[in-house]
């Protein structure tokens, strides 16, 4: 039995013992043989001793080497003399010494593509962005054949099969959307779409896409420029609506003061005659004379002005 790490997780069985414990069985036997025949020329019962031994270990390793057990959560993919057989499900099982059994594990694996893996897309607009996806895949037990003969082990379907279709449709995605869709605002939708059509790419092929996670998508560095710069100009021009709109406000506000100015004199002017100019000049000396000696002042629009005295008491 083998042994070898999965990508993203798991192990893989494929065992490869059959032939050399079926060879060990034979010299086993006939070591049996040889013992027995040796046995019959001795009196010692030693020689017959391990004549049975050495029948009983041949017997027993020629039934090991006739019996693969498939774990749980795993299918076996059975090919004796090039010819490939049907999926082996879990349990035991016996096959010939000479069969080749690989296993495909049935539990989802995580696909990470990041750092060194990561996705470089271009957007719409060719701008440059990089996602991070994880995508958990599986074998369907039912297409393990198919899939063994498409790839041949699980490393080579996730290297032939799931890793290039999923890049490219990832590619092909983010290639619909702007830039600013794909790092912001449409990040949620690029991942649903992301994730249906890698789904329905894989799934006629007996991959079993459990769920597509859109993690991470960071611009490059010379598209942060951009969009830096970009920024900076709404920026500015914000501001320079923002003060011509204060411009605006205060000119219509310094109009609307200069015409209630306007209209203001222009009642007065109206309203004013000689009397009235006469009767406010006695209220304003009146009003003076309480806090200053007024003795006569002259009233009037001209020099006819009449004198008016004030205080009665004084000339």
């Amino acid at each position: 039995m083998r042994c070898a790490a999965r990508p993203g997780g798991g192990a893989r069985s494929v065992f490869r013992g059959g032939i050399p414990v079926f060879v060990l069985s034979i010299l086993l036997l006939v070591a049996a043989v040889v013992l027995f025949f040796v046995a019959r020329g001795q009196s010692s019962g030693g020689w017959k001793l391990g004549a049975a031994l050495s029948a009983l270990a041949g017997v027993l390793a020629g039934v090991f080497a006739c019996v693969h057990v498939v774990s749980a959560y795993e299918v076996g993919v059975p090919v004796t003399f090039g010819k490939v057989g049907s999926p082996l499900t879990s349990g035991i099982h016996f096959r010939s010494p000479f069969t080749d059994v690989t296993s495909f594990s049935t539990r989802p694996v995580d696909l990470d593509l990041h750092d060194k893996d990561v996705v470089e897309v271009r957007s719409s607009q060719g701008g440059v962005l990089y996602a991070d996806v994880t995508i958990k895949w599986a074998v369907v037990p039912a297409n393990a054949v198919e899939l063994y003969r498409l790839a041949g082990n699980e490393e080579a379907i996730q290297s032939r099969l799931v890793m290039p279709d999923s890049r490219e449709i990832i590619r092909n995605v983010f290639a619909k959307h702007t830039s600013e869709e794909g790092y912001a605002s449409a990040r949620e939708r690029i991942g649903s779409e992301i994730d249906s059509l890698i789904k329905q790419r894989l799934a006629p092929r007996g991959i079993d896409v459990a769920a597509v996670n859109l993690r991470n998508v960071r611009p490059s560095e010379q598209l942060q420029e951009q969009i830096d710069k970009k920024i900076q100009q709404q920026q500015a021009t914000e501001r320079a609506v923002e003060a011509a709109r204060t411009a605006k406000a205060e000119a219509e506000r310094k109009r609307i003061e200069a015409e209630g100015i306007a209209s203001a004199n222009r009642i007065i002017a109206k309203s004013l005659s000689d009397k009235v100019l006469y009767n406010q000049c006695l209220d304003a000396y009146r009003e003076a004379a309480k806090s200053h000696p007024v003795y006569a002042v002259p009233c009037g629009t001209n020099a006819n002005g009449s004198p008016v005295i004030v205080d009665g008491t004084k000339n």
